[in-house]
């Protein structure tokens, strides 16, 4: 269990690791940069695109894990190496205007809750720094542990009440195996659908799946097992209920959904063989109820299964930096604008206007 929690800590930070993006020195907020992006989207708002998958490892937060012993930071993985100059020039040369991060802290464990929220408050006030100096460039998404709910119901409070955040991200499940769904879960959630929250999942290791097993020995877990895990645990909220349970609660699911929209029919006709039954209904409900980000990425291959089985104005755009490298974003981009599955109307509500109904608060950016 300890080398998975270690690996989930370590793999927080996006699911796409193939191409390396440059590790720079870590910028303060204040780089006096301009946009480089137009005010106005174009048609299919490719030019003001908004990321709803963008994973921040603030600075002033690893210098603090580091001094605390935390972190060794000659040994974070690139993708911890957040930089402020490096972030906007990937999202000028992609269009994203407007970018929702994701607090991604590598951090194993802390030696008592006391460390835990001031690790929460020390990130919580670098974001607030950031959005303050770049507030049409930033919004984030408040960071909670499925392990400790007590943290993460504080968490919540904090930063949605507090700090207005856009949102919550929480992984897929906790170090026990029991996945979102899970009436374990419900007191948080009960917190969450008070306000209405977008919450933003994020997939991890699968329980009992150790990193060294020779299973996937040579495989990143993020090319098999991050599909399959979101995948688990939307079929386990689909199977519990949950959006009819707290029907104000919002679950973004990333990289397409994982493998749901595409085994979307074979859940519809099992779902006699669960238990409790659940019906095919139920299933096609739940599908067009998620919302989906792109970061998988989308590709003809498998936009027409997406646009098909989910709501289209469900889908977000995404760029799962800084795990990804900007080349591939870019190519990922590209083929949002060429996909002959999207018509100008649809892209534009992926690339922005989708975003924008689901968080209200991003249109004053």
């Amino acid at each position: 269990m300890e080398a998975v929690s270690r690996r989930r800590a370590l793999l927080a930070g996006g699911a796409v690791a193939a191409v390396a993006v440059p590790a720079v020195a870590g910028a303060g907020v204040d780089s006096g940069r301009s946009t480089g992006v137009m005010d106005t989207p174009d048609d299919d708002g490719r030019t003001g695109r908004i990321d709803v998958h963008h994973h921040y490892t603030p600075p002033a937060w690893l210098a603090w894990a580091a001094g605390k012993g935390l972190v060794n930071p000659d040994h974070m993985p690139w993708w911890a190496r957040w930089d402020l100059d490096a972030t906007l020039a990937m999202m000028d040369a992609v269009g994203v205007r407007t970018a929702v991060v994701n607090p991604t802290l590598p951090v194993d464990k802390y030696a008592d809750a006391a460390q835990h929220k001031e690790s929460l408050r020390v990130a919580y006030q670098a974001v607030a720094e950031l959005v303050a100096a770049h507030p049409d460039r930033f919004a984030y998404f408040a960071k909670l542990s499925l392990d400790d709910q007590e943290m993460a119901v504080w968490s919540a409070r904090y930063g949605l009440d507090e700090q207005r955040a856009a949102g919550v991200c929480v992984f897929t499940h906790d170090a026990a195996g029991r996945y979102l769904g899970d009436p374990v879960f419900d007191p948080l959630m009960a917190e969450l659908n008070e306000r209405s929250a977008v919450i933003n999942i994020h997939p991890t290791e699968l329980p009992g799946i150790s990193p060294r097993s020779p299973a996937i020995a040579g495989v990143p877990s993020f090319l098999c097992d991050y599909p399959l895990d979101t995948t688990r645990a939307a079929v386990n909220m689909t199977h519990k209920g949950t959006l009819d349970r707290f029907p104000n609660v919002s679950f973004i699911l990333p990289h397409g959904g994982g493998l749901l929209p595409y085994m979307a029919t074979r859940f519809e006709i099992s779902g006699h063989l669960m238990d409790p039954k659940i019906d095919a209904g139920r299933v096609r409900d739940y599908v067009r109820r998620f919302y989906y980000d792109t970061a998988a990425p989308m590709a003809p291959s498998s936009t027409p299964t997406l646009v098909a089985t989910a709501d289209p104005a469900r889908i977000l755009y995404a760029t799962d930096w800084p795990a990804t490298a900007t080349d591939v974003i870019t190519q990922a981009g590209a083929a949002i604008d060429a996909d002959v599955a999207l018509d100008a109307a649809k892209r534009l509500g992926i690339n922005r206007g989708n975003a924008l109904r689901l968080m209200p608060s991003l249109a004053t950016r």
